[in-house]
């Protein structure tokens, strides 16, 4: 996860207060609950099935139990027992400074909100977030660390400033080529990303729900594209919307590194498989990083002119 915590703390954090949610899977189409507890430092972020065997229902939010990313980014544990589109809801606790969370579903898919991660933002600052008194780690990025599929490629590199730049290009009118390149400081995550809703094709959707897929899907949670027009009556939240949201899915895929990335994440025609990948890449070159405490990492950022949010 290519995030500086906006708390700015050196210790580990948890939510203050218990959050319930219910809301819709996009997948599915069913009614799912989901209890977000506070955890004792060094748990990480876990996820727990109730509607299995307790002794089954457990999965860590780890890159090491992801088992499919063809829609969403999918986590399962040693029992085959999986939890799917869990990336918007990553991405939101990592923005909110938290390392620790238990997190309890009634399904195996994680509510698709409004399409983006905007409402668990808001509920997380609502609950409150506390230190724990424990040493927090970081990843801070030395080498540059490649991965390519075809012509798309991620790219980590050492960054002064915790950095996000995409590309993306798509045949539509309405989507076309967007380049867009977010310094990760501050409040930009709420405000600049955390707001921009996951998106489909019109063309796409006939085939998806034959397939028993995107039931739960609509206008009210995702930004729908017909050929070259965007369906919504109400638009779009930016004119880059689409770029953003791929930097939402990029912050959380990458936060199941298990700790916050330090560099510069340049990527181009990202997915959820390349993320992963780029995550695999990374730790099997334990010399191209090293894992320093937030005192450290906070001496080392240049706080300086930060771009915030620019054109790639």
């Amino acid at each position: 996860m290519v995030f500086l915590n906006p708390t700015n703390s050196t210790s580990q954090c948890t939510i203050n207060n218990i959050i319930h949610y219910v809301g819709i899977g996009l997948h599915s189409g069913r009614s799912v609950a989901m209890n977000l507890y506070p955890a004792p430092p060094n748990s990480g972020i876990v996820f727990v099935r109730k509607d299995v065997a307790p002794a089954d229902a457990v999965i860590q939010a780890s890159w090491k139990n992801v088992v499919d990313t063809r829609l969403c980014t999918v986590l399962g544990n040693e029992h085959g027992v999986t939890i799917g589109t869990v990336e918007h809801l990553l991405a939101a606790i990592r923005s909110c400074g938290v390392d620790n969370m238990m997190i309890e579903i009634s399904a195996d898919e994680v509510p698709i909100l409004d399409g983006s991660c905007a409402p668990i933002v808001e509920i997380i600052k609502q609950a409150g977030v506390v230190t724990q008194r424990v040493p927090r780690f970081g990843i801070w990025i030395e080498r540059r660390i490649e991965v390519r599929q075809g012509e798309r490629f991620a790219i980590l590199e050492p960054s002064s400033v915790p950095r996000i730049s995409v590309e993306i290009e798509f045949d539509s009118a309405a989507i076309g080529t967007q380049c867009l390149s977010v310094d990760l400081i501050d409040n930009v995550f709420e405000n600049e990303i955390a707001p921009a809703r996951t998106f489909g094709f019109v063309d796409e959707l006939e085939q998806l729900r034959a397939q028993g897929l995107a039931l739960g899907g609509s206008m009210r949670n995702a930004v729908l594209v017909d050929k070259h027009r965007v369906v919504n009556e109400d638009g779009l939240r930016f004119d880059d919307e689409f770029a953003r949201h791929k930097i939402l899915d990029c912050i959380g895929d990458l936060a199941l590194a298990e700790a916050p990335i330090f560099g510069h994440l340049h990527t181009h025609k990202p997915g959820h498989r390349l993320n992963h990948a780029l995550l695999r890449e990374m730790f099997a070159h334990q010399n191209a990083w090293r894992k320093l405490p937030y005192a450290e990492i906070m001496e080392r950022i240049d706080f300086e002119e930060p771009r915030q949010v620019s054109e790639a």
